[in-house]
C-alpha cells in the first residue's frame, strides 16, 4: 500500500514545469542524501550516480524515474528486506574524499575525486571502474588510481584559487577536466571564468600533468558537464545556466565553438550538481536535494561564439 501511495504521489506531483525546465522525477532512496555525479550507463535506462564527499566509496544505480536499481543477489537473498536498506555497489580499492562528478567511456567509469574547495590538495585523482553489471554484480574494485595535477598550480593552496573541479567528461577516448574558480580565500564566492584539462598519460605511480586546452571567461561555477552520445555536443553545468556547445570543427577546444544557453529560476532548481545526455537531444539535471529535471535542447537560446558572454 505504501509503495502504492508513493507511486500515485509521484505522477500527481511530477512533471513540474519552469522556464524550458521540467522536474521529472525525485530520488527518494535515503542512502542518496546528497547526489553529485550523474552518467548514463551502457545498460539501457540505468545511470550512474554517487554522493558528494564524506560518503563510503560507493556508487549507484538509478532509473530516470528516479528508483534505484538493486542486484539480483541481493533481492535473493533478503527478499524481505526493505529497498532503503540497499547501500549501493561498493567500490573496493576507492577512497572518497571528494568525489565530485563521474564519466564513461567503453565501458569504464572515472570517478573523480577532484573536490578542492581550498585549493590546496595534493591528491588529487580519478578512479578507474570497469563498468559493473547493475543487476548481477554487488559490488565491485578500482582497477587503478590515476593521479592528477595541473600544470598551473605551482602553490598549495593556489595564489589564485583557480583549482577546483566538479565537471570530467570523456571525448575521443580522453578524459578532460573543467574547473570551478572561487575569490582566492573566500571558498564560497564565485569568480567568472573556467579553464578545460585533458588527461594525456595515464601513470598510477606519479602524478600525470593534465595539458591545459582552453578556456572560456563567462562559465562561472561549474558543477558538471557531459558529452552527447553522438559527441557533437556538450553540457557544461552551472549554479545558473546549462551550455550546450558544438563540436568543435578541428581539435577540442570545446569553449570556442558556438553555444546555446538555457537560464535558471534558483528557486525550482535549487543547488544544481549533475548532467547528463538522456538523448541527443535531451539532458537530465540532478540537484543535491534529490530532484531530476529534464531539458530539451530546443529551449536553448544561442549564444555565438563570444568569449565575453556573462553568467
Amino acid at each position: 500500500m505504501k509503495r502504492l501511495l508513493k507511486s500515485l504521489l509521484v505522477v500527481l506531483v511530477f512533471p513540474i514545469f519552469a522556464a524550458g525546465i521540467e522536474q521529472i522525477a525525485e530520488v527518494t532512496h535515503p542512502q542518496l542524501g546528497e547526489m553529485s555525479g550523474i552518467v548514463a550507463s551502457t545498460y539501457e535506462d540505468i545511470y550512474w550516480v554517487h554522493n558528494d564527499s564524506g560518503d563510503s566509496s560507493r556508487i549507484f544505480a538509478i532509473k530516470a524515474n528516479g528508483s534505484v536499481v538493486l542486484p539480483r543477489l541481493i533481492t535473493t537473498l533478503f527478499p524481505n528486506r526493505s529497498t532503503d536498506a540497499w547501500e549501493g555497489y561498493s567500490i573496493d580499492n576507492a577512497w572518497h574524499q571528494d568525489w565530485e562528478d563521474i564519466a564513461i567511456d567503453n565501458g569504464v567509469l572515472f570517478v573523480a575525486d577532484v573536490g578542492n574547495n581550498l585549493n590546496a590538495r595534493r591528491d588529487l585523482g580519478v578512479y578507474v571502474v570497469n563498468e559493473p553489471n547493475p543487476y548481477n554484480v554487488h559490488k565491485t574494485r578500482a582497477a587503478k588510481f590515476l593521479p592528477i595535477r595541473y600544470p598551473d598550480q605551482l602553490r598549495y593552496p593556489a595564489t589564485r584559487w583557480h583549482f577546483d573541479c566538479e565537471a570530467i567528461f570523456t571525448f575521443g577516448g580522453k578524459l578532460y577536466f573543467l574547473t570551478k574558480h572561487r575569490e582566492s580565500g573566500k571558498p564560497i564566492t564565485w569568480e567568472p571564468g573556467t579553464k578545460l584539462y585533458r588527461l594525456d598519460t595515464l601513470h598510477t605511480d606519479q602524478d600525470n600533468v593534465l595539458t591545459l586546452v582552453d578556456h572560456h571567461s563567462a562559465v562561472t561555477s561549474v558543477t558538471a558537464a557531459d558529452i552527447s552520445p553522438d559527441s557533437d555536443r556538450l553540457a557544461i553545468l552551472t549554479y545558473g545556466r546549462l551550455w550546450v556547445f558544438d563540436r568543435p570543427t578541428h581539435g577540442d577546444k570545446w569553449l570556442q565553438s558556438d553555444a546555446r544557453v538555457l537560464d535558471f529560476d534558483p528557486d525550482f532548481i535549487q543547488q544544481n550538481e549533475g548532467v547528463a545526455f538522456e538523448t541527443n537531444q535531451t539532458v537530465l539535471i540532478s540537484n543535491e536535494n534529490r530532484a531530476i529535471f529534464r531539458v530539451s535542447l530546443d529551449a536553448l537560446s544561442p549564444i555565438g561564439s563570444s568569449n565575453n558572454a556573462t553568467d
